[in-house]
């Protein structure tokens, strides 16, 4: 997997001399660090704890988890905080996503040093078991039968479930109209009862509901196989070619922090997340361990924007 073969090239690459002045960063750290992220319980605190925990003691500084309500506010305080390597902020694509479908106090292609890519998370396309279609081949034909008929929900508009389904339909030509929620767990309801009929959600929602057979999984949205769920197809092999749709997580500091800063935060946090103890926890919470360069996050970080700009702007998501 492509993400897997990153991090034999990440460690070596990441190994820098430190210079000798305090803009080097080898007098960094001498306080303590503050991860920002939203309210505790999701997917980026759930990242900052892990990271966290294994940077206190090789940094020799506290390195504590600073939860704030909600994306914006914690991404606003490291995009104007002083670019020294003491504000972290544990967020992915949905910081350049959101800034696409409301107005944000900050430049997320501009204010932000992406350090980096920590972990992916596809997404399983999953039905009712009422839905008459077991592929991905034949949702589609069913799709294209009853346009608008199929309901979908998303877990937030903007977020990575929406946009990964109006990508589908984009690509498939498919008429599904959305059904927003304000969470994952009040749509999982709506689906498992068959209020609505599709849904495109992380693995650990779905996978114990389709080994009962209250729903029904056909496919996952990453490039590849995922190992999280081994036997289910990719979209892309299943009649979508290209199709790729994934929640890529990672950390950032402030843009214009000194690179050596950048570089040390990077050596570190990529090995907390090989660690054994980590991947068990990240696999186990339907994370796949990546662990990119600066440079590789800051592209994927990018290219991943452009992408969905497009999709937003097709569909015409917008937030006031």
């Amino acid at each position: 997997m492509w993400a897997r073969s990153l991090i034999a090239g990440v460690l070596p690459a990441a190994v820098m001399v430190l210079g000798a002045s305090g803009v080097s960063g080898q007098d960094y750290p001498n306080k303590t660090i503050r991860i920002y992220s939203n309210q505790p319980g999701g997917v980026f605190d759930f990242l900052a704890r892990i990271i966290a925990q294994g940077l206190t003691g090789p940094l020799g500084q506290p390195v504590i988890v600073d939860n704030r309500p909600g994306n914006i506010i914690p991404s606003e305080i490291v995009a104007k905080a002083p670019p020294d390597g003491y504000s972290l902020l544990s967020h992915g694509v949905p910081l350049a996503t959101g800034a696409l479908v409301q107005k944000m106090p900050y430049d997320p292609l501009k204010d932000f040093q992406p350090i980096t890519w920590t972990t992916s998370a596809p997404l399983v396309v999953t039905v009712h078991p009422s839905v008459p279609a077991k592929s991905i081949k034949e949702l589609i034909a069913l799709a294209k039968s009853r346009p608008g008929d199929l309901n979908y929900a998303s877990t937030s508009t903007g977020g990575t479930p929406h946009l990964a389904t109006e990508l589908f339909k984009h690509m498939t030509g498919v008429n599904m109209t959305h059904i927003p929620y304000k969470g994952a767990g009040a749509a999982m309801i709506d689906i498992i009862s068959g209020q609505v009929q599709v849904i495109l959600a992380v693995p650990n929602s779905v996978v114990a509901h389709a080994k009962s057979g209250r729903l029904r999984a056909l496919a996952v949205t990453s490039a590849e196989p995922s190992v999280l769920l081994p036997g289910l197809p990719t979209v892309a092999a299943s009649g979508v070619p290209g199709y790729e749709s994934v929640g890529i997580y990672g950390i950032f500091t402030t843009a214009k922090t000194p690179d050596a800063i950048v570089q040390r935060l990077h050596r570190e946090i990529v090995r907390v997340i090989n660690t054994e103890e980590a991947r068990r926890r990240l696999l186990g919470s339907g994370l796949e361990p990546v662990g990119s360069t600066p440079e590789q996050f800051d592209a994927k970080f990018r290219s991943e924007s452009a992408r969905m700009e497009k999709v937003i702007k097709a569909a015409g998501i917008r937030l006031e």
